[in-house]
């Protein structure tokens, strides 16, 4: 029994550690939501390498990240920060949108 403890305690510190490693290696962008515009509208990550958006409405009001391109959904409430995993993509243009104010809150994902 002591051995199957030990056994299940590598386990799962090689999981922990492999967890945080991996991590550390995703790249994190702030988005920030106001006047119902994206700031910074356009980004450009690497290619095949997986991102964290950060996305926070600063807003008065909610708005919904909306990426058919992507196939990400993201409701943020006012004054509330949303991560947002993408990728690993591929290279090309994939753009982005706040459902709640289309008009205005557009930008793209430009992956190279």
């Amino acid at each position: 029994m002591t051995k199957f403890l030990a056994v299940i305690s590598v386990l799962l510190a090689s999981a922990v550690f492999s967890t945080a490693s991996h991590a550390a290696d995703t790249k994190t962008i702030d988005l920030v939501i106001k006047d119902h515009k994206f700031t910074p509208a356009e980004i450009t990550i690497p290619a095949d390498t997986p991102v964290i958006l950060q996305v926070k409405n600063a807003d008065a009001a909610v708005e919904e990240f909306d990426s058919h391109d992507l196939r990400r959904e993201k409701i943020i409430a006012p004054g509330m920060t949303a991560k947002i995993k993408l990728g690993p993509l591929s290279a090309g243009d994939y753009s982005f949108m706040g459902e709640f104010h289309a008009s205005t809150a557009k930008g793209v994902v430009h992956v190279e």
